[in-house]
């Protein structure tokens, strides 16, 4: 009912974006701060908070165990690791190609039509999630039907699981494609770790590239929405088969290379153990550079309706 009343806010003009996405972000923010603050006890005789750990080892005269923790639990390490992905994430995103465009129904208007690097947004990093979500999901129900002692072979292969945590795989593929988390645990299986950093990136692309022909964003999609928005590219005809030609040259490329930057960000982010989990924190960046592009639309639309409307689908 929230996200009803959210939503009918925004497009009564009374709010801006989406209420989920709010949600969202409200949520990784709180994971993160959460990792920061937190006074609450944790397994290893501290605070489960980085800050409150590391004035607690200063009064103990005990800082070895500030920069790494066992069993995935906030740290130095963490920090760094936390800035460093929102640093490349955020340097990523700025990162993209120009193509000139001028208005064909206002004279003397020209703007840049930006083709990003990150040209496949989140879409791919949620999807394959959600797979493997639904593969650990299946796999476990195929593990309490038919191999509660792991002793069937073939079943051995999709996965096995910890009788004494059902939710815990211990080998097949379920292991693999999921996270080992935390730095201690790729460690000690530092074949999972890469694993599951490989299989990230190789479906990321997969779902990228499906996502741009599936959603609109491919060449002669693209190229039909410049020429709705009543404006064209200096130096080439006002038809569909130029224009195409030239994205073409590079929204291929660049959904190859960002996908594969997202599948290594969000593999990564889960092995290591980035505070807010990976997936958290590629959505909480890409909500906020959603909503600093929702405000520049906006004042678009003020004079380009149509113009606007194109930049809001980047």
């Amino acid at each position: 009912m929230a996200q009803v009343y959210l939503n009918l806010m925004y497009y009564m003009g009374w709010g801006l974006g989406s209420g989920i996405s709010l949600f969202i972000m409200a949520g990784v923010a709180q994971q993160i701060l959460w990792s920061l603050f937190s006074p609450l006890p944790a397994g290893d005789g501290g605070s489960i908070g980085i800050i409150p750990y590391i004035g607690q080892s200063i009064m103990n005269n005990d800082l070895s165990n500030v920069l790494f923790r066992s069993n995935s639990l906030p740290s130095i390490f963490g920090i760094f690791l936390t800035a460093g992905i929102l640093l490349i994430l955020v340097f990523t995103q700025g990162m993209k190609i120009e193509i000139p465009i001028v208005s064909t129904k206002y004279r003397g208007f020209s703007a840049v039509y930006p083709i990003k690097l990150m040209y496949v947004s989140n879409i791919p990093v949620i999807l394959a999630s959600a797979l493997t979500a639904n593969a650990v999901f299946l796999g476990q129900m195929l593990w309490a039907n038919f191999n509660p002692r792991n002793n069937n072979a073939f079943m051995n292969i999709l996965g096995q699981f910890d009788p004494t945590s059902p939710s815990t795989p211990i080998g097949g593929i379920i292991y693999y494609i999921t996270p080992p988390r935390g730095l201690d645990v790729a460690v000690l299986d530092p074949g999972r770790a890469i694993g599951y950093v490989l299989f990230m990136i190789g479906i990321v692309v997969l779902f990228g590239k499906l996502w741009v022909e599936l959603g609109g964003l491919s060449p002669k999609s693209a190229a039909q929405n410049l020429l709705d928005a009543d404006v064209q590219i200096p130096g080439f005809r006002r038809s569909n088969a130029p224009v195409e030609a030239l994205l073409a040259k590079y929204i291929p490329s660049v959904t190859i290379i960002g996908s594969i930057i997202l599948g290594l960000l969000a593999g990564v982010s889960d092995v290591l153990g980035v505070f807010g989990s990976g997936i958290g924190i590629l959505l909480m960046v890409d909500i906020l550079i959603n909503y600093y592009t929702q405000l520049v639309r906006e004042q678009v639309e003020v004079v380009m309706p149509r113009l606007g409307a194109l930049l809001g689908r980047k």
